[in-house]
């Protein structure tokens, strides 16, 4: 019976697993971090699950979190460009948001009910190439430094070699939802963007507050400026920062009440987007498979990396479970069968980061403001990235995506 080793316990890893595990196969994940350990660390990030992404969960069967408070319809957004500035668009059907150190280890748990094997240790390269002689497949779905090196850059698909944004993201009380609950999106030339995620974490309903600031900009004292030195002082920094750039946020704040959760729920740094190779020979002919992050690290800007990783897990799953040989020609397969979606998030949020803004990025979002159905479609499109990089790769695609829509809505309805 096929073995597999799986290295990573982050969202990829785990709905590998639990693919594996539901169809009885053999699986060992391999993390340096308990699940008590990720529920009491710091926040590790502000993520949204789209609709697409719930479905293969309830496939899963790991829909833990069906509740309304879990979940949201709307993307509001404040435009940075043009004389109208505020509108929203709807999605199809509901996304969610939910504190990582409490969806982890659940699927953890989840993954050990069903007879999978955790072990809990760190690996370097040199060992992780000896797991090949132990399992028939080993994926990598997660690692830094010296084990994501081990899979080659991918140069035409990696145009960036330092983060495009600087990151702080924290868990914030006195923040009031929208009514309908949605996430909103203020994005401000020069400055950079703030999403504010409606999140459900150990307290309750807290409002993620997702700042991505250009570098060299205003707002990136927020990642300059270290939480944990002063964190009165932090908090007033960023009630000023949403002051003077993202009244639409600011509007919903009760000042008296506005407070980190804890002093583990900010998070500050960069990413350098990156696309890797899929996979990587060995010398005892064997190969590694890349997976989530350690394939495909993302901005956050645009809710994909998670997405990504569960959309690239359910593909190898089908893989595995259809083939009994894990040679060049089933590495060939994966990577072709992902490989169109995965590289259109890539180019999707590599777009929208792009510094100065490409010129078809402030058309959009301004024709958005006067077209519902424009709106709706990009707001849907987070579920579908192939369509999004469709509707925004190009000045002419924008163009024509605004065409499209303003015809449509000319349309008298029947």
């Amino acid at each position: 019976m096929k073995n597999i080793g799986i290295i990573g316990a982050g969202v990829a890893g785990l709905h590998l697993g639990l693919q594996l595990r539901q169809n009885g196969i053999p699986v060992t994940i391999y993390t340096n971090r308990t699940s008590e350990q990720v529920r009491e660390g710091r926040v590790m990030n502000s993520v949204a699950h789209m609709h697409v992404t719930l479905d293969l969960e309830s496939d899963l069967g790991i829909d833990h979190w069906p509740g309304d408070e879990y979940r949201y319809i709307s993307h509001y957004h404040y435009n940075g460009w043009g004389e109208e500035r505020s509108y929203a668009g709807e999605f199809t059907s509901p996304s969610r948001t939910l504190d990582y150190r409490i969806y982890l280890p659940r699927l953890m748990e989840d993954f050990t009910d069903r007879g999978g094997v955790i072990e809990y240790r760190d690996l370097s390269a040199g060992e992780i190439h000896a797991l090949t002689d132990v399992h028939d497949l080993v994926v990598v779905s997660t690692g830094k430094g010296e084990i994501g090196a081990m899979f080659p850059k991918r140069a035409d698909k990696s145009p960036y070699d330092r983060p495009q944004r600087k990151l702080a993201v924290g868990f914030w009380h006195g923040v009031a939802r929208r009514d309908p609950n949605g996430v909103e999106i203020s994005v401000i030339p020069g400055v950079g963007e703030l999403l504010a995620i409606p999140m459900w974490s150990f307290s309750g309903p807290v409002m993620a507050l997702l700042f991505e600031s250009v570098p060299g900009g205003p707002q990136e004292v927020l990642t300059d400026q270290r939480f944990e030195d002063d964190p009165e002082a932090y908090r007033e920094l960023t009630l000023e920062m949403l002051r003077t750039h993202h009244p639409t946020v600011m509007e919903r704040i009760n000042v008296e009440e506005f407070r980190i959760q804890s002093d583990k729920d900010i998070l500050q740094g960069g990413v350098t987007p990156v696309l890797r190779e899929d996979y990587v020979p060995l010398p005892n002919g064997k190969f590694l498979l890349a997976l989530g992050d350690v394939h495909l690290t993302v901005d956050p800007v645009q809710a994909q990396g998670a997405n990504a990783a569960a959309y690239s897990a359910r593909v190898v799953g089908d893989a595995i479970l259809e083939d009994d040989v894990f040679d060049e020609r089933f590495m060939q397969k994966v990577a072709s069968r992902r490989g169109e979606r995965i590289e259109a998030a890539n180019d999707w949020i590599n777009t929208m980061i792009h510094n100065p803004p490409l010129p078809q990025i402030p058309a959009l979002f301004t024709a958005m403001a006067a077209n519902q159905a424009l709106a709706d479609e990009f707001t849907e499109n987070f579920n579908y990235p192939i369509r999004q990089v469709d509707l925004l790769g190009s000045e002419a695609r924008v163009s024509a995506a605004i065409e499209r829509a303003a015809t449509r809505a000319a349309v008298p309805a029947r």
